[in-house]
């Protein structure tokens, strides 16, 4: 167990024990990343601020489920990142934005420009592709490549089998290298 893990266990046990202080600690640390997911599966960054809030308070009400054998990063994306597939069920497929700090490139300052400026054309590109997929191809590729999740993890976030999330995982990564070797 790392160090950031063991504090966070200490955190959710304060806040079990009513420290409300403690889980503003959790929510601290972790409203970047749970914001991060929201975003990349919505897209609109006012929705995914509103869905992060909720996240947080629904973790805040099921801290009783949580398993402190388990990191609490994880879980809380998890949190997240079912709230976001719901609102996604819910509403038909739009124009999406992406707020540039969101999705800021980072890399060695001592990088040469025309690099820098290659790897923030291919972001831009990799960011089109994911908001030209449909909802449930951009699901599994949150979760398999930004929340790093298992196959049999994920089929338990979508609710479907490890077969199905396998070939929308093949079938969204084929359109994704379609769409960008057709981008140049």
């Amino acid at each position: 167990m790392t160090m950031d893990e063991a504090s966070d266990r200490l955190l959710v046990q304060r806040t079990r024990g009513g420290d409300v202080d403690a889980f503003g600690e959790l929510v601290r640390r972790y409203q970047s990343s749970v914001y991060g997911v929201c975003y990349r599966l919505l897209g609109d960054s006012a929705e995914a601020e509103d869905l992060a809030q909720e996240a947080f308070l629904r973790a805040f009400r099921r801290l009783g489920t949580y398993d402190e054998a388990r990191p609490f990063g994880p879980w809380m994306r998890r949190v997240a990142a079912n709230l976001a597939l719901n609102a996604l069920e819910q509403r038909r497929p739009q124009t999406l934005e992406w707020d540039d700090e969101v999705d800021q490139i980072r890399g060695d300052p001592l990088e040469m420009p025309e690099a820098a400026g290659e790897r923030a054309e291919m972001a831009e590109r990799v960011r089109a592709g994911l908001l030209r997929l449909p909802d449930h191809y951009r699901a599994v590729i949150e979760l398999r490549h930004y929340q790093d999740m298992s196959y049999d993890e994920m089929a338990s976030a979508l609710g479907i089998g490890v077969g199905d999330v396998r070939t929308r995982l093949f079938r969204a990564r084929r359109l994704m290298a379609k769409w960008l070797s057709a981008d140049g």
